[in-house]
């Protein structure tokens, strides 16, 4: 009776995690409509995009489908395939980053020179490494774990790939990715057992190396200085922060309604992609917004709690690729929420699996597969059956 009463409750227990796969669903649907409502106005003005309202709108659900359908394929390929691969992939992706710098194969916009341009779509390096960092650190972390107490044999390896990244990375520039990169790969470690002493010393030089770097940036030095009094200079270097913080403050609780912001309406820059949370807040009010934390939090917390399940059944790659997936999502979102909030300076950072952006929504979707994948693995050995 007590064995028949074990086998019922395994058959009847979900084979992945629904409240995971829910979460990211509910994150990707809200983009998508405020996306569309954060980009009508610009897209009707627009003579690059014909005047037609749902330019930005038919972009967003194409990369959406292609997402979801990469996404699918995605949660068929066992985790031990892509420990075996994090390494070329993540060549693969420095690759990438070395040819987007050269003149006539990358895009340059406003200054910066971070895509590639493949006909009707450009694909953003930068976006790809994220992924590749997570897979490759964690990969390498499992592979000199006897050594990772070590700075000569586990930690300068990797320090001194980072830093070349680093380096690819600020000659594009894209600060944000550098920084999201950096903290993701080296928590990473930290997870996987990294000195204490090492990670602080490394924490300390970091936090030194990138306040070198605004210092020795005039436009850098500018965003901070818009961050910390924007109604100094609303018109210039406060203009994006000042607007963002109308916005919140129009939605106040309940927002003005859908469709109903004006400060999309021409006052807001980069509405549908890097401020997007300002125009929910608007739209949606503070009720909205505490809505997409909610889901970005629990979105977080069970990724680390799908790397302890791994962990537990000895699964130390799948443990820290899943942990490492929620300290990337996490601390970008944080990045953002903090931007648009006016708590931290703008960093070019979009909202994951909400914003405009081909790239960033497929390597987000990617990775939330991978997430689903891992679970759905540790529920298989749960239960008894090879995954």
């Amino acid at each position: 009776m007590g064995a028949t009463y074990v086998f019922a409750k395994q058959v009847a227990a979900p084979e992945y995690d629904r409240s995971l796969a829910w979460t990211a669903l509910l994150l990707l649907a809200v983009g998508l409509v405020m996306v569309y409502s954060a980009s009508i106005a610009t897209s009707e003005a627009s003579r690059f995009t014909g005047s037609n309202a749902a330019y930005f709108l038919l972009r967003h659900v194409t990369f959406l489908g292609i997402a979801l359908a990469l996404a699918t394929t995605v949660f068929l390929v066992p985790a031990r395939y892509w420990q075996k691969g994090a390494p070329w992939l993540f060549l693969a992706c420095v690759a990438l980053l070395v040819l987007v710098l050269v003149p006539g194969i990358g895009r340059e916009v406003n200054g910066a020179r971070r895509w590639i341009s493949l006909g009707a779509v450009n694909l953003q390096p930068s976006e790809l490494m994220k992924l590749a960092g997570v897979l490759y650190a964690a990969d390498y972390t499992v592979r000199k774990h006897a050594v990772m107490k070590s700075f000569r044999r586990g930690l300068l390896p990797m320090l001194a790939v980072m830093m070349f990244v680093s380096w690819l990375l600020l000659r594009e520039p894209d600060f944000g990715a550098l920084v999201v990169i950096a903290v993701t790969t080296f928590g990473i470690l930290f997870l996987g057992g990294m000195n204490g002493r090492h990670f602080a010393a490394l924490g300390a030089m970091l936090a030194a190396g990138f306040a070198l770097l605004v210092l020795t940036s005039e436009y850098r030095m500018q965003r901070i200085f818009g961050f910390m009094d924007p109604w100094n200079d609303p018109y210039g270097r406060g203009y994006q922060l000042s607007h963002a913080l109308i916005a919140f403050g129009r939605g106040e609780w309940l927002g003005v309604g859908l469709g109903a912001s004006g400060e999309k309406l021409f006052y807001l820059p980069e509405a549908h992609t890097d401020f997007l949370l300002a125009v929910i807040a608007e739209e949606l009010g503070h009720a909205g917004v505490a809505l997409v934390i909610g889901l970005f939090v629990w979105l977080v917390l069970r990724a680390f709690a799908i790397g302890r399940q791994a962990a537990v059944r000895e699964r130390h790659f799948a443990s820290l690729a899943a942990q490492g997936i929620g300290v990337w999502i996490g601390f970008q979102a944080l990045i953002n929420m903090g931007v648009n909030m006016g708590l931290l300076p703008t960093k070019g950072l979009t909202l994951p699996l909400m914003s405009f952006g081909g790239s960033g929504l497929l390597v987000n979707c990617v990775a939330v597969a991978i997430l689903l994948r891992i679970d759905w693995e540790n529920r298989q050995l749960a239960r008894g059956l090879r995954a």
